[in-house]
């Protein structure tokens, strides 16, 4: 299985469009052959996790399909409907080489030892605040979204979530393995919002993925 995001900038005029897609397709995306994980999504500039973040001219959705059926996929109906009138498309095709947590309580990445570790890696982050701790939270981001923004070795970064509140995450792609490991582990604002995480317990569900890309076609 791989894991592949599809990303569309689209025009004003067809941003109640994506609210319609948002709303309908993740049951028409998970009925497709092979494909089983669905999250549809809006996306961010990942520096607060706030609404007023939002972006409503980039949407998308991830998709954990069986390979042998994503060329299908790719020209399918449904993809079509996103990219009818779109600026741009930005598509990641990545292989999982590891995942702790849980999205919706599943388990969509099954990492294996058959990935090649060199070269481009990707992440993903993904929580369920709850709604207790959402005010908290967000005074904790703006040091940790600083800090990722000029970090060595980052390619590109964007928001991502399944709603404006609570339920937040971010994607990021890295020049390698060593770069996404030296972010995450020596950082200082993120080490300090680690220990805030574990101290206040701000996260009902959360899950932190690692990928090898594969093949990037655009540009986020």
């Amino acid at each position: 299985m791989i894991t592949v995001i599809y990303l569309w900038k689209i025009p004003t005029r067809l941003i109640p469009r994506a609210f319609y897609f948002m709303a309908t397709q993740k049951i028409t995306l998970r009925k497709f052959k092979g494909v089983s994980f669905v999250k549809v999504l809006g996306t961010g500039k990942g520096e607060t996790f706030t609404p007023s973040d939002a972006d409503l001219h980039r949407w998308g959705f991830l998709v954990t399909i069986d390979e042998k059926f994503l060329s299908e996929f790719d020209h399918s109906k449904n993809l079509g409907k996103w990219r009818k009138g779109s600026a741009s498309e930005f598509r990641v095709i990545l292989d999982p080489i590891s995942s702790h947590g849980k999205w919706s309580k599943q388990e969509p990445f099954t990492p294996t030892n058959l990935h090649k570790r060199d070269g481009q890696v990707a992440a993903i982050t993904r929580a369920r605040i709850k709604w207790s701790q959402n005010f908290r939270f967000w005074k904790a981001v703006p040091p940790v979204t600083l800090s990722l923004s000029g970090a060595q070795g980052l390619i590109c970064a964007i928001g991502i979530g399944e709603a404006p509140i609570g339920l937040q995450g971010t994607f990021s792609i890295w020049d390698s393995a060593a770069a996404i490991k030296e972010f995450a582990y020596k950082g200082d604002a993120h080490q300090s919002a680690i220990q805030a995480t574990a101290h206040y317990n701000w996260y009902s569900e959360e899950l932190f993925a690692r990928f090898s890309v594969r093949e990037v076609r655009g540009s986020l």
